[in-house]
């Protein structure tokens, strides 16, 4: 359905113009249930379908778009798409020359598909309340299908349309202590659920424990994939980019610089392939499968976005204008999951990490707290929660000199945000083994 009704609007909107160079289209669609959960019971239920429509037009280095939410009724939202692009014509000539406009010379249209295996509303909240029963369990949940569409007058069409869901959910056990759980994917496996919320409940009863306040210093830690996943969530924010690299505040420019490496284990992986966001951006550029950024240590190349391209002579990737990674992945190591706590022998478990920032870019440093459930373990057994955390680490120290192991496989953990619509970008991380790391608080 989706696909049809972006097929209609694209063939009605992007048609040539006089005195236009190029009509384009970006479609975006979903197909969503939202549902919350409190006392494990639920809280809120609602299914949100919408379509959104950007019509763009360019003339020599003029360009003027306009975003419309669309009604699903065909006649309604040609009408409206063709009242904004002529609106958008007639202000074209008061916008200013952008000297760094480029679009794509080739036309290349692309097709993806990717069906999944979701539960139905019905189905997630009967397992929900069969598994999670006894507890306080807390989370949303949002899954269905994300559609992405772009088209131009030159004839070029690219889709996109994936089904996935991404669970969040905490078991609360009282004031402020919690263990918080997540499972994502396309193939929603109700025994892989049903083991989560297993392994949750034993960590619950921990928190029964006296904490244990750790003096700051130095500690053998191991990471889950989502707190690894949160810390890769943060180097995206300027470590990648190619602007970021000529303009020297690129927070891995010290190993640009060969000033510093990562640990030959490290590999990381731009993987629009396997990932769950568009292989294309909404100029129309389309995106290789993948990119390698850090190849056994070694960063290698960087997210170039088509005006970086055309400032600084290079060629585009793909990337978006803030050349950030939308599907980063990380490779896992020979670390088997079950093995990490005994391979922790005594250190700190965290599980979940929060308020990241840097504190000093030039540096990659990164400072953040700890968050939910984080245990004190002894000889390869979890025996205390600990106290919140500050932590203020280089992530080039972390996964360079002061990494230890990655477990074997690495996890999904998609950007939770469902600002306006559920966005598409994802993290996919191993656990990881890091001796030496600071806590400050």
């Amino acid at each position: 359905m989706m696909r049809a009704e972006f097929d209609h609007l694209a063939d009605a909107v992007c048609q040539p113009v006089g005195g236009i160079d190029r009509v384009t289209l970006y479609y975006s669609a979903e197909s969503s249930d939202f549902i919350r959960f409190n006392k494990t019971a639920v809280r809120q239920a609602t299914h949100v379908s919408q379509q959104y429509g950007t019509v763009s037009v360019i003339a020599g280095a003029r360009q003027a778009a306009s975003r419309i939410a669309l009604t699903g009724e065909r006649a309604t939202d040609v009408k409206a798409l063709l009242a904004e692009r002529a609106l958008l014509i007639g202000e074209l000539p008061l916008v200013p020359e952008d000297a760094f406009l480029q679009l794509p010379d080739e036309v290349l249209s692309t097709e993806r598909e990717a069906a999944g295996q979701l539960p139905s509303a019905a189905e997630l909240i009967d397992a929900v309340v069969s598994h999670g029963a006894g507890t306080d369990l807390v989370g949303f949940y949002a899954g269905g299908p994300v559609a992405r569409g772009f088209a131009d007058s030159r004839g070029q069409r690219n889709w996109h349309r994936v089904e996935s869901f991404h669970f969040e959910w905490c078991l609360y056990r009282s004031g402020d202590q919690a263990v918080k759980s997540a499972y994502a994917g396309n193939h929603w496996d109700e025994a892989t659920f049903a083991a989560k919320v297993a392994a949750a409940r034993e960590q619950v009863e921990l928190l029964a424990h006296p904490r244990k306040a750790l003096p700051p210093g130095e500690y053998r830690v191991y990471f889950s994939p989502v707190a690894v996943a949160d810390l890769l969530y943060t180097l995206s924010w300027g470590g990648f980019g190619h602007k970021d690299v000529q303009t020297g505040v690129s927070t891995l420019i010290k190993a640009h610089r060969r000033e510093a490496v990562f640990a030959p284990s490290v590999v990381l992986v731009e993987d629009t392939a396997s990932g769950i966001a568009p292989r294309f951006q909404s100029d129309g550029f389309v995106k290789p499968d993948s990119v390698p950024l850090v190849v056994t240590g070694r960063v290698a190349d960087t997210l170039v976005s088509p005006r970086s391209a055309k400032e600084y002579g290079c060629t585009a990737n793909g990337a978006h204008a803030g050349e950030a990674p939308e599907s980063l992945s990380m490779a896992g190591g020979s670390l088997h999951p079950a093995d990490a706590l005994a391979a922790l022998d005594t250190g700190v478990y965290i599980s979940d990490l929060h308020y990241l920032n840097y504190s000093d870019r030039q540096a990659c440093r990164m400072t953040g707290m700890t968050r939910f459930a984080c245990f004190w373990v002894e000889n390869g057994k979890l025996v205390a929660p600990i106290s919140v955390m500050r932590f203020d680490d280089s992530l080039l120290r972390m996964f360079g000199g002061g990494l230890l192991g990655l477990t074997q496989v690495p996890e999904l953990v998609p950007d939770s945000a469902t600002y306006e619509e559920r966005h598409l970008r994802s993290v996919t991380a191993p656990g990881a083994l890091v001796e030496g790391f600071r806590f400050t608080l």
